[in-house]
């Protein structure tokens, strides 16, 4: 889990873009809650940064998953369908499955 987390390519499966989704929920709400005088809120907001870069990253990896273009994520609430999907069983143009129980399948004899 995480081995590139700011990289665009490859894939993921739910359970990292779940968890993924929820750090950058976390941070980003938490941030909300800030007040604009705070002390905090300067660093906050450089480290916004590179939370929108993770969870984009993050997104289009999800997308590769499920055979879609990393564009598909700017999509309003398509992360519904990230949430939810199963990804690709065999591997597709963005690489191979990111379940190792599934790469398994082929190699059992």
């Amino acid at each position: 889990m995480f081995k590139s987390p700011f990289n665009f390519a490859g894939r993921i499966g739910r359970s990292e873009y779940g968890i993924s989704f929820a750090i950058y929920f976390v941070f980003y709400f938490s941030f909300m809650l800030m007040d604009e005088n705070s002390a905090y809120a300067i660093p906050a907001l450089l480290v916004l940064i590179p939370m929108l870069w993770f969870i984009y990253a993050q997104g289009a990896k999800r997308c590769h998953d499920i055979g879609k273009s990393g564009w598909w994520q700017l999509i309003p609430f398509y992360f519904f369908i990230l949430l939810s999907r199963p990804g690709d069983f065999r591997e597709n143009e963005y690489g191979e499955s990111p379940r190792e129980d599934e790469r398994l399948i082929g190699k059992v004899e």
